[in-house]
């Protein structure tokens, strides 16, 4: 019986609040800097394609990325795709680049739906070939994605996820996902707290901005919550919902409550020094209280300078954030 009341009212608890299904995820305010930028993202894709040889290639020679951007719950969308291409033809070609590995096979940076509907229509794929190494691969799957701007939080931030379990550092996935430090600081997250498997059996979910999935993240890492997750999921109810609903329903029954979710704040210490050991220091930050004290011969001077060019590095601080001072 505990297991029928978890589950009652399932469907309706998938209802989400107004203001997440007003727009998609990439035009909310945690985005706006990056729907600002979208039209710069999209002249840095194209590069990729100007001046290039378009080339007809047999769509069984081409693989997909190395890296994998998307959740498979596109089928509509895929759809009314394939059917344009079908009617009017391939407008823009994909970027491949030769396979590293095989010889006469390609591997694709980026356009896996346009590559995927072409061999589903048993016809060639348009194409340009550069030779790309794995970095500049990855950067420009991710700006092309960032600047067609239809990959949800969720996508991106499990894209992120891949590229550092490759071994690339934030700057490469900053700059391949058009998102600065502290916005891939909070994808991390969202993927370290939900299971890869859980994001999958809730989808993309494009109605759902970040703030809601760091909620949903919060309410996932509470261990109490734990066996009430695995019943509303593995529930044929909730399969049977649509992405956004199926993200919906799960909030719902995790916070009874209504109110906005909020990480306890905790606070964190460590230590760092220089490699001369001239400078010692500790520091704790709380979030909201940052303290630092430092010691050791050149502690003083150091200190000093710290606290003369405080305004300059606050200055770069912002400039970094995109001048969000949150």
């Amino acid at each position: 019986m505990a297991r029928k009341n978890l589950l009652a009212g399932l469907v309706d608890a998938a209802e989400i609040p107004q203001a997440d299904v007003a727009s998609a995820y990439p035009m909310r305010g945690a985005s706006k800097s990056m729907v600002r930028s979208l039209d710069e993202l999209s002249r840095q894709a194209e590069k990729f394609l100007e001046g290039e040889t378009v080339v007809e290639l047999d769509p069984e020679t081409v693989e997909g990325s190395f890296v994998s951007d998307r959740m498979d719950d596109d089928r509509e969308q895929f759809e009314a795709l394939k059917q344009a291409i079908a009617e009017r033809g391939q407008d823009t070609p994909i970027l491949v680049r030769p396979h590293p590995t095989a010889d006469g096979r390609y591997q694709i940076v980026f356009g896996h739906r346009r590559a995927r509907a072409a061999r589903e229509l048993g016809r060639k794929v348009k194409a340009v070939v550069r030779a790309l190494d794995d970095r500049t691969h990855v950067i420009a799957q991710g700006q092309e994605n960032s600047a067609r701007a239809d990959l949800t939080f969720i996508e991106r931030a499990l894209f992120a996820r891949r590229l550092e379990a490759l071994g690339y550092d934030r700057a490469v996935i900053s700059s391949s996902l058009a998102a600065n430090a502290a916005a891939v600081s909070k994808m991390m997250s969202v993927t370290e707290r939900i299971a890869p498997s859980l994001i999958e059996s809730i989808g993309p979910a494009p109605s759902v901005g970040r703030e809601r999935w760091v909620e949903l993240s919060l309410l996932v890492g509470k261990q109490a919550n734990a066996n009430k997750v695995a019943g509303i999921v593995g529930d044929s109810q909730f399969q049977a919902l649509s992405s956004d609903e199926r993200f919906g329903a799960l909030f719902g029954a995790l916070n009874k409550t209504g109110k906005p979710v909020k990480k306890t704040s905790t606070t964190t210490k460590d230590a760092w020094q220089t490699a001369d050991k001239a400078v010692s220091a500790q520091y704790s930050n709380s979030g909201k209280a940052f303290a630092l004290s430092m010691k050791s011969r050149n502690a003083g001077r150091f200190g000093q300078y710290l606290a003369d060019n405080l305004d300059r590095l606050y200055a770069e601080f912002l400039a970094a954030n995109d001048g969000k001072d949150d």
